[in-house]
């Protein structure tokens, strides 16, 4: 049973997925958008692959405990479903036992693995193909829909963001739960930008099942986004819904100078925080302050003699986070340095860097210049908020350089897309071949 339940499975998938990819390649242009296809899901697939071939550490631990949950659906579908949606689980596994909460996303990305072992029969790199799969084609739906509704923007600035740029292929892909956060805050993002600035049949679908599905989708995806990662997702999300609401305004002929543009999305995004914090003690004030402080100190212990940062008077109050947050952000953008470490995996961090602060001061220029590109003001707005945010939140609670470069890939595709806008990335990218379509 369990044999044919996984042969059923897979066949299903291929089913989907090879008439979907036979699609893609042929309404993708010829050149550098087919390139992009197959090379961005071929590494995906092939990182994806290694990575999670012989599976270590968190790979390793959060795919032993799902097996006992994929053998409690076989046997207890009750008993497992109970395991499944309880507020607090308690996991008893050789010799540990583990005990998670509602929001923990290990707890979540565990669950994810056990229905994926359905499929998989438990194998740890069949696993990871399938994540780097979904983490490809949450991607892949991004870079169309803003080369579709977006036309007058650089084409190939998607594509490097989300499917070529090294750390985020490299860190959101395989059995890693940045693979499911990047992947569903991508989908989740394109279907919010197709349906508020694609044509009218997009913004309005004809029958109700377009409309109810539509939905659907968009509640799953902001469900499993925000489960991987609540504090990175909230921001994401809330944004979204502020540039719904002002992109609404505009249709109806308000809010189209760009100064009440940013008046209108900072007052939904003010009005959010402020409803946030009614509606669950999660996202108070003191919560989060008390929050980012124990995050950060529970990685110092481990950091003696190694490359990282500190924030001696850092405290668990509003002030002291938000005089920090600066600092913050510039040191989840620059660190590691190039040349800080001899580790081979944060020096080509370094070099990445390197070529980010290239970028950056290539956007500055473009901006001064009035040359900041054709984005829609009210998007890129949103997208620079989001940006800074998450940054702070990152370079605030990861002193750890290794584990900040990770979880920064969250982070990474939304800031390339944004400062490869400007007139001189779009011509950089011409000559590279990435040719408007």
């Amino acid at each position: 049973m369990k044999v044919a339940l996984a042969i059923l499975l897979n066949a299903a998938l291929l089913a989907g997925l090879l008439p979907w990819l036979l699609r893609q390649w042929r309404e993708a242009p010829a050149g550098w958008w087919r390139a992009a296809l197959v090379v961005g899901l071929g590494v995906r697939m092939a990182v994806g692959l290694a990575r999670n071939w012989h599976l270590q550490l968190d790979a390793e631990f959060m795919s032993d405990l799902s097996q006992p949950i994929t053998a409690q659906l076989w046997e207890h579908p009750g008993q497992a479903w109970q395991t499944l949606t309880q507020a607090v689980t308690l996991i008893e596994f050789k010799y540990y036992t583990a005990v998670y909460q509602g929001l923990s996303n290990t707890w979540f990305f565990i669950k994810i693995l056990a229905f994926l072992n359905l499929a998989s029969g438990g194998i740890g790199w069949l696993n990871g193909l399938y994540l780097s799969l979904f983490a490809f084609v949450g991607s892949w739906q991004l870079v169309r829909v803003l080369a579709r509704v977006f036309p007058a923007t650089p084409v190939g600035a998607g594509a490097v963001a989300f499917l070529l740029w090294p750390s985020v292929w490299f860190w959101a892909t395989g059995l890693s739960k940045e693979a499911l956060l990047v992947s569903s805050g991508a989908w989740l993002t394109a279907l919010v930008l197709e349906r508020l600035y694609g044509d009218s049949e997009v913004r309005r679908p004809a029958t109700w099942w377009g409309r109810a599905g539509w939905w659907l989708a968009v509640g799953v995806l902001a469900f499993v986004h925000f489960k991987m990662r609540y504090f990175f997702a909230a921001p994401l999300l809330a944004v979204l819904v502020g540039i719904a609401l002002v992109r609404g305004l505009q249709l109806h002929g308000v809010a189209r100078p760009r100064w009440a543009q940013a008046v209108a999305l900072l007052a939904v995004l003010g009005s959010g925080l402020w409803l946030s914090q009614q509606m669950s003690v999660a996202f108070s004030v003191n919560k989060f302050t008390n929050q980012v402080v124990r995050v950060y100190t529970s990685f110092l212990p481990n950091l003696v003699g190694r490359p990282h940062f500190e924030y001696p008077d850092l405290r668990p109050t509003l002030e002291s986070v938000l005089s920090y947050a600066p600092q913050a952000v510039a040191n989840t953008l620059t660190r590691p340095y190039l040349g800080e470490t001899r580790d081979l995996r944060l020096a080509a961090a370094g070099a990445e860097n390197l070529l980010l602060l290239v970028l950056l001061v290539v956007a500055a220029v473009g901006a001064v210049r009035g040359r900041a590109g054709r984005l829609p003001f009210v998007l890129g707005l949103g997208l620079l908020i989001f940006c800074l945010v998450l940054a702070a939140l990152m370079g605030l609670t990861t002193p750890n350089l290794g584990s900040l470069h990770r979880y920064r890939s969250d982070l990474m595709p939304y800031l390339i897309l944004l400062l490869l806008q400007n007139d001189y990335a779009a011509a950089a990218l011409r000559r590279l071949g990435f040719r408007d379509i």
